[in-house]
């Protein structure tokens, strides 16, 4: 079972409950999903239309591409609610005597790991969404212009919400050369994510004068 074969309200009353998953990781996930889903709506609205002739090929490939990395945000919001649930499990071991307490850091630590690696999977899928953004509003039906810029908002949300899931998680890993390597990773996301963010609005603002 995912979360997104349940229903909405199903997803956001676990969401709210004392229950430890899903958390901000798999929420990152979703608000990056609802982006790219933006971006397809857009292509979707501009293609097969007269007046948009001269950009059909990029329109439909901004689609295909929106729709691979709304899949994969899709299939990250049940995947990081699982990473965090092997971090739960891990944390339940027991440690009685020297060889239970070894056990558990390396399953601890390993699981630390795999949590950490998937939301900056989403960053990362995040970021590819925000890119898409530019095209959409530039090209895209007019009509449909705000909904580019939602999408971006939604992107760089996605990115930030996710970082943050990242940076949590790198606290508790000891291997810091890892940390370090992840968390240069993130920033180069953040800081592109913003700056695309801001030519979106940008432009969208400009188009809805």
């Amino acid at each position: 079972m995912t979360y997104l074969e349940e229903s909405l309200g199903f997803y956001l009353d676990r969401l709210a409950s004392a229950e430890p998953e899903p958390g901000g990781g798999s929420v990152a996930a979703l608000v990056g999903a609802l982006g790219a889903a933006l971006v397809t709506m857009v292509a979707d609205l501009t293609l097969g239309r007269e007046k948009f002739a001269s950009v059909q090929e990029e329109m439909a490939k901004l689609r295909s591409r929106a729709e691979e990395l709304r899949a994969e945000l899709q299939e990250l919001v049940t995947l990081d609610a699982e990473a965090y649930g092997a971090v739960a499990n891990a944390m339940k071991l027991p440690r009685e005597n020297e060889a239970q307490a070894q056990e558990r850091r390396q399953v601890l630590q390993e699981a630390r790991v795999g949590a950490a690696k998937v939301p900056l999977r989403a960053a990362q899928a995040a970021l590819e969404v925000a890119r898409l953004c530019p095209e959409a509003a530039e090209k895209g039906n007019p009509n449909a212009v705000s909904d580019a810029g939602v999408a971006v908002l939604l992107a760089d949300a996605a990115a930030q919400a996710a970082a943050l899931n990242v940076r949590i998680n790198l606290k508790w890993i000891e291997d810091k050369s890892f940390g370090r390597e992840v968390w240069a990773q993130i920033e180069a996301i953040l800081s592109e994510t913003a700056k695309l963010r801001d030519v979106v609005l940008a432009m969208t603002y400009t188009k809805l004068e």
